[in-house]
């Protein structure tokens, strides 16, 4: 478990550090942290550099290591200081994450896209963040009923004005001092002109992916420049793509979707779910059907990864709307007819895509006209998904309306390790008639 904090305290002045133990027991141990900190230089453009730059203090992260399975620890953050008193924080209690494949009761929160809250909107830039305070109101009275949080991108949308990273942390602070809390880049951490990205935008209004690259750790196989990594939960596999870099065949970003894909016994783990922030499967968002694509364009170009090595989920932010689809390869529904999407039995054959940047910014319109025939599901209000594993041939998929926590889209997947295994067009593995 990896605990991050920020302090005014560099590590000349005082030496961080975590004291923790298991429920039950009667000594504590101390893990110290490493200190990373920012500076103006590390920022792209204006305004982070400039009018918008704040000095952030020093971020701090101490790695509790092994952690028994499933056992509640309680862990207080402090500072030993030079004449040997100690600074001390406030103490918190977690659960350590199950064993990969574990059986057990697990609860997974996937979101993007949710801003600065403030209960009086002092804080909200431009109206742009309408829902992110009651988002997180709603998910710290849920936290007892879900184990883990994925924030996919867009996570503060300071733009460029450091000071509100410290809001944004404090808001969070409730959720994400209790469970792991995981996040994904996002244009608006990331992109910024000629800085090595995917777009040569300036939605990162000079960060450059550097705040939130610091702020947040994540188990990413390079460095946290390069925001892709795989996370397990039990019986959950999590390959979470950085879309603000190249994910095309042949790229370094590709291998390691492949090879983070391969890597999961679907025997012991089964379920298996793609993140990133852009939508690279479906949307039947406005500015997509305007391009043409009904996804960021490209980003289909994974679609024979997930075909060939069967990923249940896919989901993403950046579109501020919700969406689902029948579980789909190559624009056709693998699973016929409406009535069939609410409770899947065996073999998917295809991925279900679903949109959720719905955690706080303004939300958006879809497409007119038809619906494409692999939209199933649409629904513009504020909410996040729910994934809860009961064991290893049952899943239940929920999207949650922020403002009253009730389900208003849902559904199952019943399945043996077998139907995972079955050939599906174009994931069939090659075989021989002999016996």
């Amino acid at each position: 478990m990896a605990v991050t904090w920020t302090s005014g305290y560099n590590i000349d002045e005082a030496y961080p550090f975590v004291e923790w133990r298991m429920k039950g027991e009667e000594t504590s141990r101390r893990t110290p942290a490493g200190t990373l900190t920012f500076k103006q230089g590390h920022l792209c453009g204006n305004p982070a550099r400039g009018q918008g730059y704040r000095d952030p203090g020093f971020i701090h992260t101490a790695f509790l290591k092994d952690l028994w399975p499933n056992r509640e620890y309680s862990y207080q953050i402090g500072h030993e200081l030079q004449d040997g008193t100690v600074a001390w924080g406030k103490s918190a209690i977690f659960r350590a994450s199950p064993f990969p494949g574990q059986a057990s009761l697990q609860r997974v929160v996937v979101f993007g896209d949710m801003g600065l809250g403030a209960k009086d909107g002092s804080s909200e830039l431009e109206g742009f963040q309408p829902g992110a305070q009651v988002t997180t109101d709603q998910l710290i009275k849920d936290l007892p009923n879900y184990d883990a949080v994925f924030h996919i991108g867009d996570l503060s949308y300071s733009n460029g004005f450091l000071a509100q990273w410290d809001q944004f942390t404090a808001q969070i602070q409730p959720i994400a001092s209790k469970v792991p809390y995981m996040v994904g880049s996002g244009n608006h951490e990331r992109t910024y002109m000629d800085t090595g990205g995917f777009y040569n935008g300036n939605d990162s209004h000079g960060e450059c992916g550097v705040p939130a690259e610091t702020y947040f750790y994540v188990p990413a196989p390079a460095h946290r420049g390069k925001f892709w990594y795989a996370a397990d939960y039990g019986m959950f596999r999590f390959c979470v793509a950085d879309t603000e870099h190249d994910w095309r065949p042949g790229t370094e970003q590709h291998a390691f979707l492949d090879s983070c894909f391969a890597a999961a016994d679907r025997k012991h783990q089964p379920w298996l779910v793609f993140l990133a922030h852009r939508p690279l499967g479906y949307s039947s968002n406005d500015f997509y059907q305007q391009e043409g694509s009904f996804a960021e364009p490209m980003g289909r170009s994974l679609q024979p990864l997930w075909q060939k090595h069967r990923v249940d989920i896919a989901i993403y932010g950046h579109v501020h709307n919700y969406e689902r689809t029948c579980p789909v390869y190559e624009n056709t529904c693998t699973v016929k007819g409406k009535d069939a999407q609410a409770s899947y039995t065996g073999a998917l054959g295809g991925t279900i895509h679903v949109v959720a940047g719905t955690a706080g910014a303004k939300l958006r319109t879809y497409a007119g006209g038809a619906w494409p025939q692999w939209s199933v599901a649409r629904n513009q209000s504020f909410g996040y998904v729910k994934l809860t594993a009961t064991d290893h041939s049952n899943m239940r998929f929920e999207f949650i309306h922020s403002d009253d926590g009730a389900v208003h889209d849902a559904f199952n997947i019943t399945r043996d390790y077998k139907d995972v295994m079955a050939c599906a067009l174009d994931s069939c593995a090659p075989h021989t008639l002999a016996n």
